[in-house]
Formats: C-alpha cells, sequence, structure tokens
C-alpha cells in the first residue's frame, strides 16, 4: 500500500476538509465530459494551483484507467518507475492496473516502488480523480527520473501499446508545473512560448524550445509522454483551457510559479 506522502501539506489531510477544498477548486467550472485522451496538470498545493488543475479535470470522461505520468523530484527508484501497489488517500484507496502494467514487463519502464514513496507529483493527482469519479478507477502511476526525448518517447509509445493490448478504455495525465521562481511576466512570456508546441503536439520542438530558453517546466519528460502515447491513439488536437501562476493567488509576482491546464483529443 503506497501511504500519502504530501497530506496536511500540500493538500488536506481530513476528508471532509478535502472535499470542500476540492469543491472551491471546481466552484467556478463547469463539469462537462469530453472525448479527451490526455491531459497536463500541474502538481503545486491545491491553495495555489487546484483550480488550474480542476479546468482540465472538469472535462476528462469516465475512463477504466487514468494513467499518470510524474517527475522524480527526489532522485529515489528507478530512472522509469511504475508502481503497482494500492495507492491511498484521504478518499480511500485506488488500486493500480495490473492488466495494464503486466503488457509493460521487460520495456523501457521498470516496475520500483521507491521512485514513488516520497513524490508529490503523482499523488495530488488522485483527490482530483476521486472527487470527479468516486473510487470506481485504476490509476496506472509512473514516475520519470529520466525525460530526455528518446526516453520520453518511448515510454509514451510503449504505454500506449499495452493499452491497445488490453482494449481498456484511458486517459493519459501529465503533472507539470511550468516556469519557476520567475518575474510573473517573464514566465509568463516562456510558458506561452513553450506551450505552443504543446498545442502543435511537436514533441522536438516542444524538446527545442524548452533548451533554447532552459525554460524550468519540471514535467517536460511527463509531457511528452503523454503527447505520444495519446498520437498513437489517434489523438490530433489540444487545447489551453487555464494559465495562471502562482502570483494570481499570493499577490507576490517577483517570483513565480506557472500553472496550465491542457487537454489533448
Amino acid at each position: 500500500m503506497r501511504q500519502t506522502t504530501v497530506a496536511g501539506q500540500f493538500y488536506p489531510q481530513n476528508p471532509k476538509s478535502l472535499k470542500k477544498e476540492l469543491s472551491r477548486c471546481f466552484k467556478d467550472v463547469a463539469i462537462s465530459e469530453e472525448p479527451i485522451l490526455g491531459a497536463v496538470v500541474p502538481h503545486a498545493g491545491y491553495i495555489y494551483s487546484g483550480e488550474v488543475a480542476a479546468h482540465a479535470y472538469a472535462r476528462l470522461p469516465k475512463a477504466d484507467t487514468y494513467i499518470l505520468f510524474g517527475p522524480n523530484h527526489t532522485g529515489y527508484g528507478s530512472a522509469v518507475a511504475l508502481s503497482q501497489d494500492s495507492w491511498t488517500t484521504p478518499l480511500g484507496v485506488i488500486e493500480t492496473d495490473r492488466e495494464i502494467g503486466k503488457q509493460l514487463a521487460g520495456s523501457i519502464i521498470d516496475f520500483d516502488e521507491l521512485a514513488h514513496h516520497f513524490e508529490h507529483s503523482i499523488e495530488v493527482q488522485i483527490p482530483f480523480l476521486q472527487y470527479r469519479f468516486g473510487n470506481d478507477f485504476s490509476i496506472l502511476p509512473i514516475c520519470m527520473g529520466l525525460q530526455d526525448e528518446e526516453t520520453a518517447m518511448e515510454v509514451g509509445v510503449e504505454v500506449a501499446r499495452a493499452v491497445k493490448a488490453t482494449g481498456k478504455k484511458v486517459v493519459f495525465i501529465a503533472s507539470s508545473d511550468f516556469t519557476h521562481y520567475q518575474p510573473d511576466s517573464v514566465a509568463k512570456e516562456q510558458d506561452t512560448y513553450l506551450i505552443e508546441a504543446i498545442l502543435d503536439m511537436d514533441i522536438p520542438e516542444f524538446y527545442r524550445r524548452r533548451e533554447e530558453r532552459s525554460i524550468s517546466a519540471c514535467g517536460f519528460g511527463p509531457i511528452a509522454s503523454m503527447l505520444a502515447a495519446t498520437k498513437e491513439l489517434g489523438a490530433s488536437k489540444a487545447s489551453l483551457i487555464k494559465y495562471a501562476t502562482s502570483g494570481d493567488v499570493s499577490g507576490d509576482t517577483s517570483r513565480v510559479v506557472g500553472y496550465a491546464a491542457i487537454t489533448i483529443e
């Protein structure tokens, strides 16, 4: 059982308080299930990025399994690590999809729990899914310490292959914040430039732009894996639903973090 690591820090530990906080995040967002195959969502504390994340989660369809790609901030565990443990949050226990997982045996993706133990980027997504869909779904959590273009593409293609083999309905979710600790105007300019490549679903150009301007989006590998996987399953359209920075909440625009909700269909 993978226990919560950041409950009480990134989001409330008390189930009632957590539901209240999630209700706040969704307050101004219309729930409308759309034929979405993938999404990019932020992973900061809910007070900062929860409303942005809700703009993507409000549009997700019900699926058998939500495949969660997140960056490895801790350095623990395998370079590309799949968890097969059950995951618990204050809202209950969610099972991992071992059927899809089994299809990934022998691929670039290792079965490894250590990479997930202290990592927040995937954990913070699960209560959003529980808020929308109860506990009637599975997850496939993939934590990426290695995020180069070749690895990310291979991960996405391999996971798409595994999904096709099972015939399950899935949604791919990439967990990433964008520019870190820059003035608000700089963050918005940098992130607009990088997000354009995501909206074009152009993975090589996405990497080129990120490297050209040294843009500090932490989950660039997960974003690329999600794009590669959704393209394998026929996705052809990306939409920016919401962009904001931490400065919009804190009022401090001198050093902000950028957040985006992007959907792929």
